[in-house]
């Protein structure tokens, strides 16, 4: 049976909400949300947090997640990069030979994704012989209509076809990385300081809804919005 390592990375501090992972959200901590899909799940044999937080340590062993290792407060600024985290996670396994087959690295702010998302993604994963995995969800907006600021105004990030102007001549083939899942080996981690490599890395398709990613605090009243519903159904 492969060793499915779940690592979940919560530090404590947070640029538009304070305290984010232990923000309220229909009366629930964000990071519990994580922390139980985790726990539901088949495939995973063990999890991991990663944070500098002594509260959200606390809350994240009370739950059954391994609180060992202590993210290095030089790895949890603003600036600081999961993947960093997560390499330096890997190391301090390595050290002691506990280095896992594969990483699903569950982001608590993707509230919504479950435990059946994750069994999927793992299955999926699985079966494709890749050594990575990313979720995605349809864009919400064509990339034709997308736009960058520049100095001297703007430009179009692409530029659609000539003679194509309804909506309708659209392609839907168009997807974004919602950050809700991210599964590769150590050793793609390693090599590519990633879990996304262009025509090496499998999709793993989701809805939009299930895809929200909490940054500001209108995306947590939008998911409260949409639990409510679910909830009514």
């Amino acid at each position: 049976m492969p060793d499915i390592l779940g690592f979940i990375p919560a530090r404590g501090g947070s640029k538009g909400i304070p305290q984010k992972n232990l923000f309220p959200v229909m009366g629930k901590p964000l990071l519990q949300y994580t922390l139980e899909a985790a726990a539901e799940s088949r495939h995973l044999t063990r999890r991991m947090l990663s944070s500098e937080d002594w509260e959200i340590r606390d809350f994240a062993a009370r739950h059954g997640v391994d609180t060992r290792y202590i993210r290095p407060r030089e790895l949890a600024r603003d600036e600081s990069t999961t993947i960093d985290t997560v390499l330096h996670a890997l190391q301090w396994l390595e050290e002691r030979g506990e280095l896992p087959d594969t990483v699903v690295l569950l982001q608590p702010t993707s509230p919504l994704r479950t435990h059946q998302h994750i069994d999927a993604a793992i299955e999926q994963f699985q079966r494709s012989g890749c050594s990575s995995l990313v979720s995605v969800h349809p864009m919400t907006e064509h990339p034709w209509k997308c736009m960058e600021l520049t100095e001297l105004g703007w430009r179009y990030l692409v530029r659609s076809p000539q003679g194509v102007t309804r909506r309708q001549q659209y392609s839907n083939n168009f997807y974004t990385i919602n950050g809700a899942l991210y599964i590769a080996t150590p050793r793609f981690i390693r090599d590519t300081r990633g879990f996304v490599a262009e025509g090496e890395t499998e999709l793993f398709f989701m809805p939009p809804s299930a895809g929200v990613d909490i940054d500001e605090l209108p995306d947590v009243l939008w998911t409260e919005a949409h639990l409510k519903l679910a909830l009514s159904a």
